[in-house]
């Protein structure tokens, strides 16, 4: 007999679930029997896919950056830097309310080691090389791209927490992450008239994405 390959969709429904049970009853609740009842599978399964728990709760943080960074690249680049970077922004947002989740694993749960800490590192180089290119095209004033990227992303990742802690709602969340990017993009160097024509031509590409303009 061949051996039983496993199944990927199995696999899927540990993380997913790994991930819910953490974000909402928090680590301690996370074990191996409670996590196959859950899925409705055997405790084996988890080795089979896993190995073991710490292996499993490096698959949810990297499960997570992998779907950060596939709405990522999925933005695609034109000749509108400013325009690009306000649908990444959006593409993050979409992420996170939709995977809220894997999202608390990755930003808002403390990782197991220095190793787990580095997953995902390269999901920022989207939004360094974004901020690079408004800075580039003079759009933006000359500086630092990670410094400025940092601002975007704390900006960004606040608006989303806010969200899924249901102390903004989805409405006010969009508000306050169009306006606070308006306003990193203009302090930056960026003119109200040039920010008013990316953001109308960035419009069509967030209901491309599933996000309401707003």
């Amino acid at each position: 007999m061949s051996p039983k390959v496993a199944d990927p969709a199995v696999r899927t429904a540990l993380i997913e679930q790994a991930a819910r049970i953490t974000a909402e009853e928090g680590r301690d609740a996370l074990t191996l029997r409670r996590l196959a009842a859950e899925v409705g599978s055997s405790t084996m399964a988890i080795y089979t896919h896993f190995g073991g728990m710490d292996d499993l709760r490096r698959a949810v943080r990297r499960e997570g950056f992998a779907r950060l960074a596939a709405h990522l690249g999925a933005v695609e680049r034109t000749g509108d830097t400013v325009s690009d970077l306000c649908v990444g922004g959006w593409a993050y947002y979409l992420n996170g309310t939709t995977n809220p989740n894997l999202y608390r694993a990755m930003f808002m749960d403390k990782p197991i080691d220095e190793a787990d800490a580095e997953v995902g590192l390269y999901t920022f180089e989207f939004l360094v090389d974004a901020v690079q290119r408004c800075i580039d095209a003079g759009r933006f004033r000359p500086g630092d791209a990670v410094q400025l990227a940092n601002q975007f992303w704390a900006v960004s990742h606040g608006v989303v927490a806010l969200e899924l802690t249901e102390m903004l709602a989805p409405d006010d969340a969009l508000g306050c992450l169009q306006a606070a990017g308006r306003n990193l993009i203009l302090g930056f160097g960026d003119t109200p008239s040039a920010y008013a024509r990316s953001i109308a031509r960035a419009e069509p590409r967030f209901e491309q994405l599933g996000v309401p303009a707003g």
